[in-house]
């Protein structure tokens, strides 16, 4: 045997243990001090520098080594564990076992030192020397397999299991979002858009791009502090939940329903006409006016004042608003319970 090739028989340095493999893994990469004989006997010795690169992850190999001097550094990437080889430990032997072999690790020396390269003529050498020394050999490096393979197993089991508990975690994150901000968008009593909620629609469409004319419709209750001071303000807020539920009735799936504050609502629909507009206007009165009908004590419901027009999306919020009011204070104007259409054009306030 080479000199250079001479090792002690009895343990390794400290410098060169397996650090974060399991001790059963560890036996299993270890030679004993005659089969490290015979391989550095037939193998050929190969001269390795500290941060030399033998092979990286993916790259085709014939070839394994054993460590006769120094250590090797095998990374497996991703978050799997990191192994550092040492004096008679082996490594690459499915490369040379089965012959290119995707290899499974980058492998990097640690320190200078000084490897066994055998390749698959070296081996079958090794066969004919002492196919029952290469027979025992085998046996382990096969059972080395097996328990890499089920330690890898185990490790991307329990990646998934920490993968499905942070995608757990960040579902209920994100569903608990979404109802934080349906919370501040919506008004508690009415399930309405509030003004935020509107607002932030208004900016949304802007953004993906909103249609050129809508039909914007402001709701007022008429003798609505009446009804609280007569009936008390759980039934005042009955009354500002019925006149929700008929905005939410008549509101189509590219309408917005919104209670401004108080007792003033909106509805701003997708419409392109004055008679698209009032459809939605007339039927808002006429529901109205048929619930007054019915007997009710205390009151359900009461009469509404609508102011009705058609916007652009050339204007802002406070242009559109400013010239519906237009039309409802006209509406309060003549007596209330009615619609009132405003057809001047519009302009920035």
């Amino acid at each position: 045997m080479n000199r250079d090739m001479a090792v002690p028989s009895m343990g390794r340095e400290t410098d060169n243990s397996t650090t974060t493999a399991a001790p059963t893994d560890v036996a299993m990469a270890v030679l004993t001090p005659g089969e490290f004989e015979l391989f550095a006997e037939i193998g050929r010795p190969r001269r390795v520098e500290a941060g030399q690169v033998l092979f990286r992850r993916g790259e085709l190999g014939t070839t394994m080594f054993v460590i006769a001097r120094g250590a090797i550094v095998l990374d497996f990437g991703d978050d799997l564990v990191t192994k550092r080889l040492g004096v008679r430990e082996f490594f690459g032997e499915l490369g040379l076992l089965i012959g290119d072999h995707a290899r499974s690790a980058d492998a990097i020396a640690a320190t200078d030192g000084l490897l066994v390269e055998l390749r698959h003529e070296e081996f079958q050498r090794l066969v004919d020397r002492d196919p029952s020394l290469v027979s025992y050999f085998l046996r382990r490096a096969i059972m080395r397999v097996v328990l890499n393979e089920q330690s890898l197993i185990r490790r991307l089991r329990r990646r998934n299991q920490d993968l499905e508990a942070a995608l757990d975690s960040l579902y209920a994150t994100t569903h608990q979002l979404n109802q934080t901000e349906e919370l501040i968008r919506t008004d508690d009593l009415t399930g309405l858009y509030n003004r935020r909620g509107l607002t932030l629609h208004l900016q949304e469409s802007r953004t993906v791009g909103m249609p050129d004319t809508m039909g914007l419709i402001l709701i007022d209750c008429d003798r609505f502090k009446q009804v609280n001071d007569d009936h008390g303000h759980l039934v005042g807020d009955r009354v500002l939940q019925s006149v929700a539920n008929i905005l939410r009735s008549v509101a189509g799936p590219e309408d917005i329903a919104c209670r401004l504050g108080g007792d003033e609502f909106c509805l701003l629909v997708a419409a392109s006409t004055r008679q698209d507009v009032m459809r939605f206007a007339d039927f808002i009165v006429s529901t109205v006016h048929g619930l007054l009908l019915i007997p009710q004590s205390p009151p359900t419901i009461c009469p509404v004042s609508v102011g009705a027009c058609l916007v652009s999306a050339k204007h802002e919020w406070n242009d559109w608003y400013a010239h519906a009011d237009g039309a409802l204070y006209q509406a309060k104007r003549l007596g209330g319970n009615r619609v009132h259409w405003q057809d001047a054009e519009l302009t920035s306030a």
